[in-house]
């Protein structure tokens, strides 16, 4: 099961067993396991564990030293930072205390939350550790979590995989056809995914061949592998009831990594999710802690789209040791991230009276705890067995 334990707070999820879930229905591509009593000669395919090994927070919040007279190496004194020239020359940059609006926001923001993400978190933490979801780690594990990390690190493509799509030519299929997969059906071409949907009918995994990497593209499931203004193939495909957004944010971090490019908030505005959504569509959509991102969602993103805001979850990430992934109180990081739920709003007010009585209602809030994944920027999926099926 993909949620270990519920309580009126939230949900603690096992991402790695939803995942192989997945996957274990088997199949006739891939790596084949041994032989499982009863299943003959189906291949299974499994995430490596050591991908949600994560034990130690990223960092500790350490006390400040205690003030002296004397000022250590490195420091010009209290207050008082220092950089190194390449010269070698020291160069004094004086540190502000002072918070800037954007920090001044995001501190408020946490005091009004953060009690509901201690208490909620706090009891299915206790869960974990008695279904043993959550456990002290050996020496073992924590070298091995280690070197995975680092081997994901280095082997990242998605910045090659934004690049590619991003140069790639528009095309315009009259018909939008739909590529699908059938049984022993793989497309080893790059070209073969790009500007039309591609569509795993089958009941089992398919492996696909990209960029000299393999991909498992799980049972019923499709994908379109395109720029956000080559959407024209999706558009055609279906209406959806749920529609979960990731967007990647303008910050700092990401311009300075190039991991992936990033979308200004007019760029975003401009995604046609309106035309991807059924009538009574569920969108979510994930948010980083700026409150610039957060106040642009409810304000002015939503109302755009013709979405009401409905609530307002956290996603809390803790280590396999039952840990906050950052302290709670720290400035710049925390250990959570947003997702701001929000319906669309029927243009017949008849229908929208009439969903209202049918659909359940969304809670205000809620907690999601699980252990990040070392892939980058990977979210737990809001789908599976449990309570989140439910939305």
């Amino acid at each position: 099961m993909a949620v270990v334990c519920e309580s009126a707070a939230g949900w603690l999820l096992d991402e790695l067993a939803l995942i192989n879930k997945w996957y274990e229905v088997g199949g006739r591509l891939g790596s084949p396991s041994p032989p499982q009593k009863g299943h003959g000669s189906k291949s299974y395919y499994r995430l490596r564990d050591e991908f949600f090994q994560l034990y130690k927070p990223y960092f500790s919040l350490q006390p400040p030293p205690p003030p002296t007279d004397s000022c250590a190496p490195g420091s010009d004194g209290p207050g008082n930072s220092v950089t190194w020239r390449r010269t070698g020359v020291r160069k004094k940059r004086k540190r502000s205390n002072a918070y800037n609006q954007g920090e001044l926001d995001a501190l408020e923001y946490h005091k009004k939350i953060s009690s509901l993400i201690l208490e909620g978190s706090q009891l299915l933490i206790q869960e974990g550790f008695k279904k043993g979801l959550l456990h002290s780690p050996s020496g073992a594990e924590e070298g091995k979590c280690k070197i995975v990390s680092e081997v994901c690190a280095d082997r990242s493509n998605l910045a090659d995989l934004c690049d590619m799509t991003k140069d790639m030519p528009c095309v315009s299929f009259p018909e939008y056809a739909v590529k699908v997969l059938d049984t022993g059906n793989t497309l080893s071409q790059d070209g073969d995914y790009l500007a039309h949907v591609t569509e795993n009918a089958s009941d089992y995994p398919q492996i696909l061949h990209l960029m000299g990497e393999k991909y498992l593209l799980p049972p019923r499931s499709s994908f379109l592998l395109s720029d956000i203004s080559c959407m024209d193939p999706l558009l055609h495909y279906k209406k959806y009831g749920i529609i979960v957004i990731d967007p990647p944010w303008e910050n700092k971090s990401v311009k300075r990594s190039k991991r992936y490019n990033s979308l200004s908030p007019l760029e975003i505005k401009q995604l046609p999710i309106p035309d991807l959504a059924a009538p009574d569509c569920l969108v979510i959509t994930w948010v980083t802690n700026r409150q610039k991102h957060l106040r642009f969602v409810k304000e002015e993103l939503y109302p755009h789209w013709s979405i009401r805001s409905l609530a307002e979850w956290h996603w809390v990430k803790v280590t396999q040791s039952g840990e906050f992934v950052f302290p709670i109180d720290s400035v710049h990081k925390k250990p959570y991230e947003i997702l701001i739920l929000g319906r669309l709003i029927s243009s017949d007010n008849s229908t929208a009276r009439e969903l209202e009585t049918v659909l359940p209602p969304i809670p205000e809030h809620k907690v999601i705890v699980s252990v990040p994944s070392s892939l980058h920027s990977h979210k737990p999926p809001l789908s599976g067995h449990g309570a989140l099926s439910e939305l």
